[in-house]
């Protein structure tokens, strides 16, 4: 029995309906399956990231505190907590290294500062010793020699005075208090006014906006002097020492002999100095810019130098914001 055009027209109509339901249900479940996918992804990658930080939370600590510690605060230790594992394990190795560290480092100051005060008591003995058995008139044969032991034993005792300060800079601060960083830097180039004419050298000084900072008085005078002192020392006649303050920075400029710059850090060395003999005729024992460079990180001030435009260097000092 033939069928009826219109069944066929249902049955078409009813596949269509299948098809699209079927065509509906693949973009659903392709939606829903990248849509989960997704959420998957973005929890798998929280919780990587969470368990990441926290197996490595420990490495960040133990880098801060590393970071932390330097020459100044050797007794801080990482002390670091936790399970007994190989990170625990590392940090207390750490530790240990530090503890000696510590020790060795606390030698060597007890050692300076204690052989520098046994040292000046003997010096100025020896001083007064030769002034009173040398002070009556002598030939000028001994004459000499008389001026020869007065100017060897001074730069014992400057030599001496210098390693103090090096071992009192490498202690950091007790106390400090507020210095006018203009009054300082004046009263510095006023003492080293007649040791720049005799060398027939400029010192100039001028401050902008200076403003004072927290340290100890008597340690900043003896930067500054050390830094001025050395750019008068090593300049020529017919030279210039200018010194600039400005805020918190403080630059001393000079004329000199040129400095190349691979040299400079050596200057900063103790006993270090750019000439190759250390027997030759050159004043100074090596200590003038170590000395002020301790007493800089003391004060946790950023002491720099470069070649200057004109020969000599170009030495700045920054002292850190105000807390």
């Amino acid at each position: 029995m033939p069928r009826n055009p219109g069944d066929f027209a249902g049955i078409r109509k009813m596949e269509e309906t299948v098809r699209a339901v079927q065509d509906t249900a693949l973009r659903q479940m392709a939606v829903w399956s990248g849509v989960g996918v997704l959420v998957l992804a973005l929890l798998a990658g929280v919780l990587g990231w969470w368990l990441a930080g926290r197996a490595l939370r420990p490495v960040a600590s133990m880098t801060a505190a590393a970071r932390r510690i330097s020459e100044q605060n050797l007794h801080q230790r990482l002390a670091l907590t936790g399970p007994d594992d190989e990170l625990h394990r590392l940090a207390d190795t750490f530790d240990a290294m530090l503890d000696g560290l510590e020790r060795a480092f606390e030698t060597r100051r007890r050692f300076v500062a204690n052989a520098s005060h046994e040292l000046k008591t003997p010096l100025a003995t020896q001083r007064a010793s030769l002034q009173v058995a040398l002070a009556d008139p002598l030939p000028d044969h001994l004459a000499e020699v008389r001026a020869d032991l007065l100017a060897t034993n001074r730069e014992a005792e400057h030599l001496v005075d210098a390693l103090l300060l090096l071992a009192r800079g490498d202690r950091g601060l007790d106390e400090t208090e507020q210095v006018d960083l203009a009054a300082t830097t004046r009263l510095v180039t006023a003492e080293l006014a007649a040791a720049a004419a005799e060398r027939r050298v400029g010192l100039t000084a001028e401050a902008e906006d200076a403003t004072p900072v927290r340290g100890d008085r008597i340690l900043l005078r003896h930067l500054m002097t050390n830094v001025v002192r050395n750019a008068v020392q090593y300049n020529h006649p017919g030279g210039r020492v200018r010194v600039r303050i400005e805020g918190r920075t403080v630059t001393v400029v000079n004329t000199g002999p040129p400095v190349p710059a691979d040299k400079i850090p050596a200057l900063f060395e103790p006993f270090r100095r750019l000439t190759p003999d250390r027997t030759a005729p050159t004043p100074g024992n090596g200590l003038g810019l170590p000395v002020a460079a301790s007493i800089a990180e003391a004060h946790a001030a950023a002491l720099t130098a470069t070649p200057g435009p004109q020969g000599g260097l170009t030495v700045t000092l920054r002292f850190p914001p105000a807390p």
